[in-house]
């Protein structure tokens, strides 16, 4: 079995850039603890909704200040990395690589 090989240098651009879901998992984290602080912060769980007349758990409060939290948390850092990956574009720079292409031929 005889190999062929192609050989050619190509320009790329190389440039370093963060990893979304590294700064969305930390986003949502952010929002998670945000939540947790807001919700042992004020104690007004033991008194019933103006809206629905229910007492609802601290539990359940968190829950709901952990839904709107989270999805602002995601946004807020979601940007940040856009903004990063932006900048971290106009740093990037023209490297010459060498190509090689290798093709085994059958008889």
């Amino acid at each position: 079995m005889a190999e062929h090989a192609e050989d050619h240098i190509e320009t790329v651009r190389v440039r370093r850039a963060p990893k979304m879901s590294v700064f969305l998992l930390l986003g949502a984290a952010l929002g998670v603890f945000v939540a947790m602080i807001l919700t042992f912060a004020f104690d007004g769980s033991d008194q019933a909704s103006p809206n629905t007349g229910f007492v609802y758990s601290q539990m359940q409060v968190f829950g709901f200040v952990t839904l709107i939290c989270v999805p602002i948390g995601i946004a807020l850092f979601g940007f940040i990395a856009v903004m990063l990956d932006r900048r971290a574009s106009r740093r990037a720079r023209s490297v010459a690589v060498d190509h090689e292409t290798v093709r085994g031929e059958s008889d």
